[in-house]
């Protein structure tokens, strides 16, 4: 029998545990929970605090605890439920951050690449920088990232064909894939999806998704798992046909994968109004697409924050915040995340020339062979490199001031523990508020103030007969 006191110890540890996010897994065109079976539409934000400066070898924006409590606090008063991180620095450590991440509801989506040197594939000449000095920062990523529940998936290139890539750029991207995903097959505990985020070149956009979606039977591995867009067409109070929604939505009803808006969210009207929020996650293009990412969360030089930073100390909620979340808060939640077996049933096509339809599109193949020590590392593994894990997060009260952009406080937001996915409410928007914002969830609300390890059990017990099956628990 183990003393009252290691009793009580143990009953206050675990009744300030709250579970990790399930995973999600790719299911036909939908993004699903591993547990539940539900769809999963991305309500997202791209982040990346600082812009490229900043990003370095010492900093990145997964890395400083404080920053990530702060935003992720104001993320859910949002209702945002997933974040794109760009440039991330694989000797790192990530842990605090992504548990926040975690305990706030909020899923991640990572690209592999940053933009110091031996960092990113060269679209110009992607055969120079295909080697092993590339894949200790793609493969670094994944060590770093594939413990954590909350990880959405991985980008294995961002715009890399465009105008200024070379011919033979798409079957250099779709190597990556492949390697990315025979990797994480031998050396991660579950299967991580891996895609690929497009510009939006209508010329070529038909031709870039079919390349990467297609079946490639001597290479199954090589096939993207989901398919970003960064579009930028609907500005101001735009419409589903002017904008050319329509276009994309008829253009990607027939997709094999997930496909959804990397990045959103036109500033050539200012201040944005973010009318586009109903089309993306209206009846008809849920059909087609699994959501999107707004760019961007913090106000840089191109204008197109949410906050603004002021100093380490305070932080201004833009009006385009609270735009955006009036526009969150109109969203049928109980549609928009409800399973559709049309949607998961779907079978990709067989990889042939036919998909090609451009003469500027390479419409070949024939990957390139993985060099022998980037071999060497699919099956064994990347060398001493870091592997994060989910940790506690003890603190639920942010310590900045944050102001909305009338200049006047909002007081009591406080960072909420969640049970399921973070989603937006139906309350009022920013300005003046005294509450904590986005307290609905897709899952139970807890009043804990601290996220389980990796693994550990899902505890919820309530009243006295739940406090007795815990005692019982512990004899």
């Amino acid at each position: 029998m183990i003393s009252y006191t290691r009793l009580f110890t143990s009953v206050c540890a675990l009744a300030s545990t709250a579970a990790a996010l399930n995973t999600l897994e790719v299911s036909g065109k939908d993004f699903v929970d591993s547990e539940t079976k539900d769809r999963f539409q991305i309500i997202g934000v791209d982040y990346q605090p600082g812009g490229s400066s900043g990003f370095t070898s010492k900093l990145d924006p997964l890395s400083d605890g404080d920053v990530c409590l702060r935003d992720a606090a104001l993320m859910q008063r949002l209702g945002i439920n997933t974040i794109r991180v760009y440039n991330l620095e694989p000797s790192l450590n990530h842990d605090e951050c992504a548990s926040i991440f975690n305990a706030a509801g909020i899923y991640m989506i990572l690209d592999v690449s940053n933009p110091l040197a031996g960092g990113y594939l060269d679209r110009t000449a992607p055969w120079t920088t295909y080697s092993a000095i590339y894949y200790e920062q793609v493969f670094g990523v994944i060590e770093g990232f594939k413990n954590y529940d909350n990880l959405l998936g991985f980008f294995a290139g961002n715009e890399v064909i465009n105008e200024e890539a070379t011919y033979m750029a798409p079957k250099y991207v779709r190597a990556v894939v492949r390697d990315m995903k025979d990797y994480i097959a031998k050396n991660a505990d579950r299967a991580i999806p891996v895609g690929y985020s497009a510009a939006d070149i209508r010329d070529i956009l038909m031709d870039t998704i079919h390349y990467f979606e297609c079946d490639l039977k001597n290479s199954t591995s090589s096939r993207a798992d989901f398919f970003g867009l960064n579009s930028y067409s609907w500005c101001g109070t735009s419409s589903y046909t002017s904008s050319g929604f329509d276009t994309l939505t008829e253009d990607f009803a027939n997709a094999t994968i997930p496909v959804f808006f990397s990045e959103y969210g036109c500033n050539e009207v200012k201040p944005r109004v973010f009318t586009e929020v109903q089309a993306i996650y209206g009846v008809e293009m849920t059909q087609a697409f699994s959501g999107g990412l707004v760019y961007e969360w913090t106000q840089e030089d191109n204008e197109y924050g949410l906050v603004k930073i002021n100093n380490s100390d305070t932080v201004t909620t833009l009006v385009d915040y609270d735009n955006f979340q009036n526009q969150l808060n109109k969203l049928d939640m109980d549609r928009i995340m409800s399973s559709n077996s049309t949607q998961t049933s779907v079978e990709a096509e067989t990889c042939s020339v036919s998909l090609i339809t451009s003469k500027t599109f390479y419409d070949a193949w024939d990957l390139p062979e993985v060099p022998s020590k980037v071999s060497d590392y699919i099956k064994n593994g990347l060398p001493d490199a870091p592997t994060g894990k989910l940790v506690s997060v003890s603190s639920t009260t942010i310590p900045q001031t944050v102001y909305d952009y009338t200049g006047k406080e909002i007081t009591g937001i406080k960072f909420e523990v969640k049970s399921g996915a973070n989603t937006p409410s139906n309350s009022s928007s920013s300005s003046g508020s005294s509450t904590s914002g986005s307290s609905s969830s897709s899952g139970t609300s807890t009043s804990t103030n601290a996220a389980s390890p990796n693994g550990a059990p899902s505890l919820a017990f309530g009243g006295a007969a739940g406090f007795f099956m815990l005692l019982a628990s512990l004899l």
